[in-house]
Order: structure tokens, then C-alpha cells, then sequence
């Protein structure tokens, strides 16, 4: 970048300024000189006086120094108007530019908090100011989602490799062996980590799906279907009854494999907040041009304070028990990065802790329908039959 030459804005106008003035000035004598003096002769003429009589001589005179006299105040007080609001406007301008200059080299050093006042100077220089705020804004929400995914990770990372490192030196020590229950420790936080592996490369992949999507016309019954099925062993297992409800009509264009993807997270996030004995609800319904899937359990249910978050990185309403029960913290946030690369809206809603959960998929029937939903889609609750 080049020094700069000390010949700033207000100079700039100021000299902008003088020559329009001179210019003008110039202009205006060289036309009273050219086109006046003809004119007044004639209109002497026409007076009666004679050409080339005194009283010729002395009304021209007396007109060239009028005309003269009235031009150069005339360009002393332009020049003095102009000067002074020159002045004042190139102040402001020169004000509101430096304040974004310096703010533009405040945000290059990382301090992305600072803001620029609206300079109402106009239409384009507030959109300026306006638009550095947004940008200030956005790179500070950037930063700071930045460092706390750092901070998640490290934390997410810090409890298996901990103990890891604890077996293995009990191991080298002597102190435990490399028996059957040890063994299983060891793979049990080695999976752990390669499941947080995984799952933090499909929240990358999810955050970019917008350029990786695949869409074709899918059914949302055999979504449904499939989506179920994948889960049904893990639900059997643990003894929580898993019911489908389909009354979606038609097709939608979509990439069936990510739909698939929102799916299977939000069940395995209801399988794992329901106890035994438990119930959990999946539907599809069609509404106008979209599409709603609802999983909806009876299971911890989530205190409202909780709502606003549950799809960010790694929240967990209650980190001990969540990790003890394997999840990630992100499959949320892959379930509602996946939605709105199709164009599509999430939200949960639930009465509390012990009154169940429901999240809410919607998504338009074809993708030019995306930016038409505002609308909320009434909740799909829990059938009150089996």
C-alpha cells in the first residue's frame, strides 16, 4: 500500500471548488465584455445619443466599472459561500470516511466489536456505514463461533484421550493388564473418538450441502419407511416403541440421502432422551407446497431456557448425561444444517422436563418454493393410541 500523499479529500473539494469558481468567473467576464458593451451602445443609440460623443465615452465607462464591480463581488461572496459549505461538507465527509478507515483497520486486527455511527450524509454513504456494521457483525459472530468450536472440540476430545492415557499408563505401570474388560475400555473410548471423528466431518459436509446436494423426486412415505427401518434394531433394543404416521401426498425435489441423514439424527436424538417403555412418534404430512416430517417421544422432554440452543454445536442440556449416553453434541446441528440447505425450516418445541420433545421438518415441495415459507406448521403431537 502506498503512503498517503497529505493531499486529502477536503483539499481535493476545496480545489474543485475554486476552479468551478474561477471558471465561472472568467466566463462571466469575458461574456460581459464580449456581448455588453454592443448591447448598451445600441440602447444609447436608441436614446438619442450620438456614437462616438462624451456621453457615449462616460455611460460606457460608467458600465464597464458597474459591470465590473458587480462581478467581482458577486465572486467574492460565491467564492465565501462556497468556501464555508465546502468547508463543512468536506469536515463531515472527511469525519465519516476516517472513522470508517480507521474501524475497516481495527476489524483487520481482530477487533471485531467496533461499529461506525450513521453519518447521515445520504443514502450512500449510510448504506456504507450500514453495510460495515453488518460485515463487522458478521465476522464477529464468525470469530466467535470459531473459538468456541476450538473450545468444543478440545473439550469433546480431552475426556476419551484422557482416559486412554490413564489405561495405558496403568498398563505400562503394571497396575492393569491387558485383559478382556481393559481391552474393552480402550476400544470403547477409540470408537468414541472416531464417532466424534465422523460426526464432526458430516457437520463440515452438512455446512456445505448446498453445493454437494444431489436432488431428485422423492417419496416422503418411503422416507418414512426407510428411515425407520435403519433405526429399528436400536429401538428394539432398547425396548422404546417407534410408530409411523404417513400422510404426505405427492413427491418432493430433494436429495433423498440427506433427508435420510436429518431423519435418522433426530430419532437416534429421541432414542436417546426416552426411556424403556418409552413411545416415539415419526410423521410426514403434506401442508400447501410443503412438506412436514415430526419426531415427536415421550421421554426428558427440554426446559425452555434449553429450546433456543439445542441446535448449536455441542449444547447439550446436560452434558454428563448426554456423553454417558454416546452423543456427539452435533447431531442437531448436522439435522439443521442439512434442513436449510434444501430451502427448509426445524424447530422444537416441548412442555418441559418429563413431557416429551418434538422437532419439526419442513420442507418445500420443490426447491424455487423455498424462500415462499414463512409460515409456522402446526405441531404433530404424540397419537394417543397404539
Amino acid at each position: 500500500m502506498s503512503p498517503p500523499t497529505g493531499f486529502g479529500m477536503r483539499r481535493r473539494l476545496l480545489l474543485a471548488q475554486t476552479l468551478v469558481l474561477v471558471a465561472g468567473g472568467v466566463t462571466t467576464w469575458v461574456v460581459a465584455l464580449v456581448v455588453g458593451p454592443p448591447l448598451f451602445r445600441h440602447h444609447l443609440y436608441q436614446a438619442g445619443v450620438s456614437p462616438d460623443s462624451n456621453e457615449q465615452f462616460h455611460a460606457e465607462q460608467a458600465y464597464q466599472h458597474a459591470t465590473a464591480l458587480s462581478i467581482a463581488v458577486a465572486i467574492v461572496v460565491a467564492a465565501l459561500t462556497a468556501f464555508v459549505v465546502t468547508a463543512y461538507l468536506s469536515h463531515r465527509l472527511q469525519r465519516s470516511v476516517a472513522e470508517v478507515s480507521a474501524a475497516a483497520s481495527a476489524v483487520a486486527e481482530g477487533h471485531y466489536d467496533i461499529r461506525v455511527a450513521n453519518p447521515q450524509l445520504g443514502d450512500e454513504f449510510d448504506g456504507l456505514a450500514m453495510a460495515f456494521n453488518r460485515m463487522a457483525e458478521r465476522l464477529q459472530t464468525v470469530e466467535s463461533t470459531r473459538r468456541q468450536l476450538f473450545s468444543d472440540l478440545a473439550h469433546e476430545i480431552r475426556t476419551p484421550v484422557s482416559v486412554l492415557e490413564a489405561y495405558l499408563e496403568a498398563v505400562e505401570d503394571g497396575v492393569k493388564t491387558l485383559d478382556p474388560p481393559t481391552i474393552a475400555m480402550l476400544r470403547e473410548q477409540t470408537g468414541r473418538l472416531v464417532r466424534f471423528s465422523a460426526d464432526a466431518a458430516a457437520l463440515a459436509q452438512a455446512e456445505e450441502a448446498h453445493a454437494a446436494n444431489a436432488p431428485q423426486w422423492v417419496d416422503p412415505n418411503e422416507l418414512v419407511a426407510t428411515a425407520s427401518a435403519a433405526v429399528a434394531d436400536r429401538y428394539s433394543a432398547k425396548s422404546v416403541t417407534l410408530e409411523t404416521h404417513v400422510s404426505a401426498s405427492g413427491r418432493m425435489w430433494a436429495d433423498g440421502q440427506r433427508l435420510a441423514q436429518v431423519l435418522g439424527n433426530l430419532l437416534d436424538n429421541a432414542l436417546r432422551h426416552t426411556q424403556a417403555g418409552g413411545r416415539v412418534h415419526l410423521a410426514a404430512a403434506s401442508y400447501v407446497d410443503e412438506v412436514t416430517f415430526t419426531v415427536a417421544d415421550d421421554g426428558d422432554g427440554i426446559a425452555a431456557e434449553h429450546l433456543p440452543h439445542v441446535f448449536e454445536r455441542f449444547y447439550r442440556a446436560d452434558s454428563a448425561r448426554d456423553r454417558g449416553r454416546g452423543g456427539s453434541g452435533i447431531g442437531l446441528a448436522i439435522a439443521k444444517a442439512l434442513t436449510e440447505a434444501h430451502g427448509g425450516r426445524i424447530w422444537v418445541t416441548s412442555r418441559g422436563p418429563g413431557y416429551g420433545t418434538t422437532f419439526t421438518v419442513a420442507l418445500p415441495i420443490h426447491a424455487r418454493l423455498a424462500a415462499k415459507h414463512s409460515e409456522v406448521v402446526p405441531e404433530i403431537g404424540l397419537p394417543t393410541t397404539s
